[in-house]
């Protein structure tokens, strides 16, 4: 299955080290990230299982909810998670599926075989409330993710779901937004009540309208 950003994602029901989980039903009315790992027992996926856990303060800022994949099973978790918690100093309390037999794998094409053989490639998915896919990502297996990326992606969609703006290149939270081209210039600036700078007719900054 080939999924596109706008995409409703397919609901699964999978087992984990927490037991069975149900995709919809664990997000709820929350969103979720997604995310694969070639194997059990690897080292960079060891660090960024660590960070995941680690930045749980800043997941749950978002309303947003995490869940790991590896085709390893729920036990070799349990083993993996003890290596995790002890080298990267915290507590791993989210799911890693058990995708033995690559039902979510094979449902969010995570096999790539030209790059990993049989095993799951390092995506990432991050899903809205509605159940709508809104970003993937897929890392060759030797380069670590950046989970502080995936996080100011997720504070770009959140503040142009409900604001009239886009956000520009290295933008972080707190940073001046663009207006988007369906607003007028004189729309905008009754809009904006911060101010619009037009840089040409199509490139108008405003300061974060909810900052």
């Amino acid at each position: 299955m080939s999924l596109q950003l706008g995409d409703t994602v397919p609901d699964f029901t999978q087992d984990s080290q927490l037991g069975q989980i149900n995709l919809y039903d664990f997000g709820a009315d929350s969103w979720v990230v997604l995310f694969s790992h070639p194997a059990d027992y690897t080292p960079v996926c060891t660090t960024e299982l660590g960070e995941v856990s680690r930045l749980r303060p800043e997941w749950e800022k978002r309303n947003v909810k995490t869940i790991a994949l590896s085709v390893d099973s729920a036990e070799s978790h349990n083993g993996w998670i003890c290596d995790i918690n002890e080298t990267q100093n915290t507590t791993v309390d989210y799911p890693i599926l058990a995708d033995a037999d690559k039902k979510v794998s094979d449902l969010y094409g995570m096999i790539h075989p030209n790059s990993l053989n049989n095993l799951t490639v390092r995506s990432v998915f991050i899903i809205d409330p509605n159940k709508k896919l809104r970003l993937q990502i897929t890392y060759p297996a030797s380069t670590g993710r950046n989970f502080h990326e995936i996080l100011r992606v997720i504070d770009s969609l959140q503040l142009t779901d409900h604001h009239s703006v886009a956000t520009p290149v290295n933008w972080k939270d707190g940073d001046d937004c663009v207006v988007v081209p369906s607003i007028s210039t004189e729309d905008a600036r009754a809009k904006f009540a911060k101010g619009v700078t037009e840089i040409k007719p199509y490139l108008r900054m405003t300061p974060q309208p909810n900052k």
